[in-house]
């Protein structure tokens, strides 16, 4: 039975929106929180752009080392000879490339500069030289799909197949499709071509999860795998994507799901820091409202709401809280507060760690990580979180390469 696999793409879809940015040192932490929580794949970097290339080596280091677990992280490249080629030498195995199909494009963007066949022929060799370059799991993504004629979509994926490709990306760029219309195309393309289909959706007209989920039914009832597009609370360009946490509980508890299986070993647990997390990095809000982790997800004050919940959850919780990691006391210190930081001394700063469990053997190395922590607060330029302080003890090789960006 095909199924269901999660590529989050908050490491590159999210931060090329406009006014959303991630320090090299958070796209770490996300992708660390990502791993915990047991997802497929994190679209992480630009491979080809010069001041991404330090934080990519030394996140592929992690992965070798172990903290990654299973996640593959993979980089994205416009499909051009020339971006492959810079994105190579980075050690980067996995990989996806994009070009826009639709005829809206290709009249208006490229204008005059490529046509039908020439959109083919630079996928083709670009998608050639990433296998002949070792690259070990291509996605190709046809930008603007949803607005490409179905025949000429048909023609592109097959020569991606034959080029190497081992899956490729339906893009619903500007949101335009719906739930039924979505299902019938992917389901068709994946029935002519026999090749597992990403579910890359925005959320322009405010469908993007249903279309999302959908889009893999449609994959799945064809016989082939589907791997659904996500960031952590739906950021991405203009209206955003399908958030992370809405499709898994889509595909846990919705009407008529229970055949479709979710791949990835998901741990839900996971999910309230992970949102906390990525709001905190990003200084953008968790909407009340927003499923799973919303501040009003689990609030009842209407009478006959609040006397049903007391009664049973299940009268007005489709889901326990517990199991996304919500329900536990959250201390917040009053009264004398030491940090660290870009300005700390050392005893302020061994008193940090201590009190999160890590002494140091020597002055010298505290020393050494303090300087650390006095840059990762400069990268940020937010007060460090405990996880990101513990992260920069244990691997602090790979933190200072993730905190040097060179010219």
């Amino acid at each position: 039975m095909a199924k269901i696999y999660f590529i989050d793409v908050t490491n590159r879809d999210a931060v090329q929106a406009s006014r959303i940015i991630l320090s090299k040192l958070q796209k770490t932490m996300v992708n660390l929180y990502l791993a915990e929580m047991g997802v497929h794949q994190s679209e992480f970097s630009f491979p080809y752009v010069k001041h991404e290339q330090n934080y990519i080596r030394a996140n592929l280091e992690l992965k070798e080392l172990g903290a990654m677990g299973s996640l593959i992280l993979e980089g994205w490249c416009r499909a051009i000879v020339g971006d492959v080629a810079a994105s190579l030498p980075t050690g980067i195995r996995d990989l996806n490339i994009s070009i826009s199909t639709s005829d809206q494009m290709i009249l208006h963007k490229f204008r005059g500069k490529l046509n039908r066949e020439r959109v083919i022929q630079e996928m083709v060799e670009a998608a050639t030289l990433a296998k002949k370059g070792g690259v070990m799991t291509l996605g190709v993504n046809a930008e603007d799909a949803s607005r490409t004629d179905f025949g000429y979509l048909t023609e592109f994926a097959q020569a991606a197949k034959e080029a190497g490709a081992d899956r490729i990306r339906y893009c619903d760029t500007l949101g335009y499709e719906n739930p039924m219309s979505i299902y019938q195309r992917i389901k068709a393309l994946a029935e002519a071509v026999r090749l597992p289909v990403e579910l890359h959706c925005h959320n322009d007209l405010g469908m993007v999860v249903a279309n999302s989920i959908a889009g893999a039914r449609g994959a799945v009832d064809a016989g082939v795998d589907a791997y659904i597009n996500t960031s952590v609370g739906g950021l991405g360009e203009r209206a955003g994507q399908a958030d992370l946490l809405s499709c898994i509980l889509a595909l846990r508890f919705a009407r008529d799901m229970e055949s479709y299986e979710i791949g990835d070993p998901i741990n839900l647990q996971v999910s309230i820091k992970l949102a906390k997390y990525t709001s905190y990095a990003f200084g953008v809000p968790i909407p009340i409202n927003q499923p799973g982790v919303g501040d009003n997800v689990f609030a009842h004050e209407s009478g006959i709401h609040a006397d049903g919940a007391l009664k049973d959850r299940r009268n007005y919780e489709l889901f326990d809280y517990e199991i996304l990691g919500l329900g536990e006391d959250e201390c917040v210190p009053t009264g004398r507060v030491i940090t660290t930081g870009e300005f700390g001394g050392l005893a302020g700063f061994r008193h940090v760690y201590e009190n999160i469990g890590i002494t140091f053997a020597s002055d010298e190395e505290a020393q050494r990580t303090l300087e650390l922590v006095q840059l990762a607060n400069i990268h940020t330029q937010k007060p460090l979180t405990t996880d990101e302080l513990l992260f920069i003890a244990q691997y602090p090789e790979q933190a200072r390469k993730i905190l040097t960006l060179t010219p």
